[in-house]
Parts: structure tokens; C-alpha cells; sequence
């Protein structure tokens, strides 16, 4: 809700049709009656009528006059939605009833869209819910799926899988070690992820992000009251635990170089926003999650099933490594307001428009080529070039931050295609090392 002087909400009102004159009645009972209207923006006031004798409301009566507009589209829901509201004394005007505004208020959908309208709400939504003694509640199930932010392990599975698939094409594999892997390696990723919601909480990133997308802006389980920080905390410690005593184990049974890379693993996961370092902040999140979640991963994967040190698995897991930190990249974009009132300065938050497109087609043209150059040097298979099949992803989400780079909720196909050609191009890769090994 959006407050407006009683001068701008009068002369809003003339592009409806019609007014809403509601009112407690003698019963305490809500009354309400529509009717025609006249305005006088100067003085403030409102005339709706005329009206029978039964349904205008006593003189000096509090009452409220509603302009609303809403237009239904069919088979997509609403748009155009728009209302005003004023509140003042009621007194007669003949057959109608005069309202001098002392308050006003209003939305309009063309100026704040939907979601950021119900985001700047959340706090007072918050307050009303506490003053009625009441608490939100959500499922367990649900809670974690959203604290965790769980369809973002895709981030995780695409570089362990490629890593073990190139360890099957060395001859190396065991569906065992490779699993217990990836759970070791998930569990660092919903740690993390939890820890990036603390530490925006605590530095107010996320409140101060009132247009947060399903693929941007956190989880929002901490602004929404559904989750406290303790638990949050406490979640997100067990996780790390869990992965360390994984990583412990593949160390002393498989190899002891794991225990290194699981070390950088989970140093990345946390210099990346805990303070002091708090690498995001200083324009180094993207490189540190390519890293993290690129050759980190494969090379771990590989490790553990192989149990000896190759580069390949570095090199093959390159275009992943650049894909992730592309939709680090993008999704930061809704983001970036709210990142620059706290400090937070992503490149996103120190670049142009213009530069942060360049840069994204640059690093995506980047990673094609690596794909290519390992191919067709045999680094990789040859049955990889498929992965290159995805270029019109890429040229789609370009496209998309061309034209709605400011505007969020418009963006998010753009964000959602950016994490497709990660997810896509990454199982095109491993497709293509599977090929290899079947027909070898």
C-alpha cells in the first residue's frame, strides 16, 4: 500500500468510473454503496450520489470512498489492477455525501507490479499477524524445499556427474563412491546456501530487496517469519557437519588429496559472504562460484572414483564452471538496488547496463569455445560438441537482459532460460563422454 497526499489521490480518482462510500453502521455492521462521484482536488474532496436517504451514512461519520479497476484476461488472470482509498468525515450535500480526505492511499499496478507491491508489504503483513497473536505456518517438507533452496542442487549435480563420467571413460567408476560423493557435495551446497540467507539477513541485502524473483532475492523464508535464524543456523551448521564427515570418510578410504579439495570447497562456500571476506560484496562472486562450483566438483568427483589426480576433469568442467557463475550473474541483476543501499557491490551493482550484457555474451561465447577447443583436440569427446547445440539459449537470455534489464518480473524467462543452458549444455557434456564410453 502506497501512500498518497489527498490532493494526488483526488486527482487519481477521476479515471475511474465509479466510487465505493463504505462505513461502520449503528449495528456495527460494514455498509457499503456505489455510486456516481464529482471531485475537487484543490479542497480535497469527494462527492458520491446521489444517494437514497438509507444508504448515506450519518453526518460526521468515518468513512472510506474506494476507486477500484482490475481488468480479467482470459486463461491468464488479471492486469490493470489499480485502487485508491480516502478516508474522512462524511457530511450531506443535498442527496449525496461530501468526504473531505484527511488520508489517503493506493496502488497501481503500472507503477509498482504485483510482487514488489506484496513484498513492501511483508512487514506490515508481519506486524499485523503478531498483533493478532497468530503464526504463519508451512509444512516441514515445504520449509526445507524453501530454506534450502533445493532446485538449485543443480548447480551441484552437473559438475560431480561430469567429473564421474570422465572417470568412467578412464575406466574408473563405482556407482558407491560416486553417490556418496554427491551427497557430500550437496550437502556443502545447502549449507551454503543457508549461510548467503543469514548473512544477507543480518546485512539487510534481503530486506532491503523488494523485488525478489523465484530465482533471485533468497529464499525469503527469514523475511517472511518462516524461519527463525537459530534454525537457520543450526541447519545450516548440521549440513556442513554431514559433508565434513562424508569428506573424511573418502579421504581415508579412497584418497587423502580429496580432503584438500573439500577444504577449498567449503572455504570458497564461505569466504564467498561471511565476514570478513565476504568476496560477493567486493565484485568476486562469480569467479569464486565457477571455481567452487566447476573444477572444485569434478575434480573431487573424480578423486574419489578414480583415486588419482588427471586434469581432464578440470578442463572438461571449464563451460560449467563459466555457466554457474552466469546465473549468479543474471539473477543478480533484480537484485542489484537493494545490493547497492547495503554495500553490496556485485559487478552487476558497479557496471553499466551495456557492459554487464558485453560481458555476459563475452564469458557465454567463452565457454562454447572451450567446448569446441576440447573436442576437437580430443580433450573430451568428440559426441561433446552436442552440448554446443545450446547457443540459442544463451543468445535468448541475451536478448532478455536487453530488453527488461529493468524490469524484474519480466526478466525472470530470461533467468530461467540462463539456468537451463547451465542445466542443458552440462548433461549435453556428460551425454557425450556416456556415448563415448558405450561405444568404446
Amino acid at each position: 500500500m502506497t501512500t498518497l497526499t489527498t490532493r494526488e489521490a483526488v486527482t487519481r480518482a477521476r479515471g475511474y468510473r465509479q466510487a465505493v462510500l463504505s462505513w461502520v453502521g449503528a449495528d456495527g455492521y460494514p455498509m457499503s454503496v456505489s455510486g456516481s462521484f464529482r471531485t475537487d482536488a484543490t479542497a480535497g474532496t469527494v462527492v458520491v450520489g446521489p444517494l437514497p436517504t438509507s444508504s448515506r451514512p450519518p453526518a460526521g461519520q468515518e468513512v472510506c470512498v474506494t476507486f477500484s479497476h482490475i481488468r480479467p484476461q482470459r486463461g491468464v488472470g488479471y492486469d490493470e489492477r489499480r485502487y485508491i482509498n480516502l478516508w474522512g468525515p462524511a457530511t450531506h450535500d443535498g442527496g449525496s455525501v461530501r468526504v473531505v480526505a484527511d488520508r489517503a492511499s493506493g496502488w497501481d499496478e503500472a507503477e509498482v507490479p504485483f510482487f514488489e507491491y506484496a513484498e513492501r508489504n511483508v512487514p506490515r503483513a508481519r506486524s499485523y499477524m503478531e498483533n493478532l497473536g497468530a503464526q504463519l505456518r508451512l509444512s516441514p517438507f515445504w520449509k526445507f524445499f524453501l530454506a534450502t533452496r533445493l532446485p538449485f542442487l543443480t548447480a551441484t549435480i552437473i559438475p560431480v556427474s561430469l567429473g564421474g563420467a570422465v572417470a568412467a571413460s578412464h575406466g574408473s567408476f563405482h556407482w558407491g563412491w560416486f553417490l556418496l560423493t554427491l551427497l557430500g557435495a550437496a550437502s556443502v551446497h545447502l549449507g551454503l546456501n543457508m549461510a548467503n540467507d543469514l548473512f544477507d539477513d543480518i546485512n539487510g541485502a534481503d530486506a532491503a530487496n523488494v523485488t525478489p524473483t523465484p530465482f533471485s532475492g533468497g529464499s525469503r523464508v527469514l523475511q517472511y517469519g518462516l524461519v527463525s535464524r537459530r534454525g537457520m543456523l543450526g541447519a545450516c551448521v548440521g549440513f556442513y557437519l554431514f559433508a565434513a564427515a562424508i569428506g573424511l570418510l573418502l579421504a581415508a578410504t579412497r584418497t587423502w588429496s580429496i580432503l584438500w579439495v573439500g577444504v577449498v570447497g567449503v572455504v570458497l562456500s564461505l569466504v564467498y559472504s561471511a565476514p570478513p571476506f565476504r568476496l560477493v560484496h567486493r565484485g568476486l562472486g562469480e569467479p569464486v562460484t565457477a571455481l567452487g562450483f566447476g573444477p572444485v566438483m569434478a575434480v573431487g568427483a573424480y578423486l574419489a572414483v578414480a583415486q588419482e589426480w588427471n586434469w581432464e576433469p578440470v578442463l572438461a568442467s571449464i563451460p560449467v564452471a563459466i555457466f554457474v557463475a552466469l546465473i549468479l550473474y543474471v539473477n543478480q541483476v533484480p537484485d542489484r538496488i537493494g545490493d547497492a543501499v547495503v554495500g553490496k557491490r556485485t559487478l552487476i551493482v558497479r557496471w553499466p547496463k551495456a557492459r554487464v550484457i558485453a560481458v555476459y555474451t563475452g564469458l557465454a561465447a567463452i565457454a562454447f569455445v572451450v567446448i569446441g577447443v576440447n573436442a576437437l583436440t580430443s580433450v573430451s569427446p568428440i559426441w561433446t560438441l552436442a552440448a554446443l547445440v545450446t547457443v540459442p539459449l544463451a543468445l535468448r537470455v541475451r536478448r532478455g537482459l536487453v530488453k527488461h534489464y529493468d524490469q524484474p518480473y519480466a526478466l525472470m524467462p530470461a533467468m530461467q532460460d540462463n539456468i537451463v543452458l547451465h542445466l542443458t549444455s552440462g548433461l549435453l557434456l556428460i551425454i557425450g563422454y556416456v556415448v563415448h564410453n558405450l561405444l568404446a
